[in-house]
């Protein structure tokens, strides 16, 4: 599997007035954008099933759903303390190097290790060291606090990618970070 650098992560609560997650997405795939983890957990079923369906079919972008297997979705992204699934592509969150190690040891592909810097929707707790990023056993992509200024020192530092949610979310243009976000990467 090729993971692509930047996963973004959804939070319809976050963005600007007026502005739709279906759309938002749309926009950011046309900056680039190749990954997206669907959370909306407080959709109810048959609507978050149908927002995983229309972004499934947005051409070139891989979709994950956050907590919730969806048979439209090309992966699952789980909580620290979730089973992994009988069969399928998954990823899992994780707050430390050992999280990172029992989650490839039950088999998932990648691992979203945060905190990586400052972030608003998680305040008080404290950045992982530099170390915890490099020599994992799957790819870790840096979450918490990413932005298009230390996305780059993330990669640096080790991590695969960073995956983003509230410098996109609630940008008053999700796709300009999005491309800005990539242009870091590169």
């Amino acid at each position: 599997m090729n993971l692509p650098r930047l996963l973004v992560l959804t939070d319809r609560s976050q963005l600007r007035l007026g502005r739709g997650l279906a759309r938002t997405i749309e926009e950011c795939v046309a900056a680039g954008l190749e990954a997206v983890v669907v959370r909306e957990h407080d959709l109810e079923p048959p609507a978050r099933r149908a927002l995983v369906a229309h972004l499934a079919a947005i051409d070139g972008l891989f979709v994950i759903s956050s907590r919730t297997s969806d048979p439209t979705a090309d992966a699952v992204h789980l909580a620290a303390a979730q089973d992994p699934p009988a069969d399928g592509l998954f990823g899992r969150s994780c707050h430390t190097r050992e999280e990172v190690g029992a989650a490839a040891r039950a088999g998932a592909s990648w691992a979203l290790l945060s905190p990586y810097a400052d972030g608003v929707t998680k305040p008080g707790r404290d950045p992982l060291p530099p170390s915890a990023w490099s020599g994992n056993p799957i790819p870790v992509f840096a979450l918490g606090g990413v932005d298009p200024a230390n996305a780059a020192a993330a990669r640096e530092r080790g991590a695969h990618g960073v995956a983003v949610m509230g410098a996109v979310m609630r940008s008053p243009d999700p796709s300009q970070v999005v491309a800005d976000l990539l242009g870091a990467l590169r």
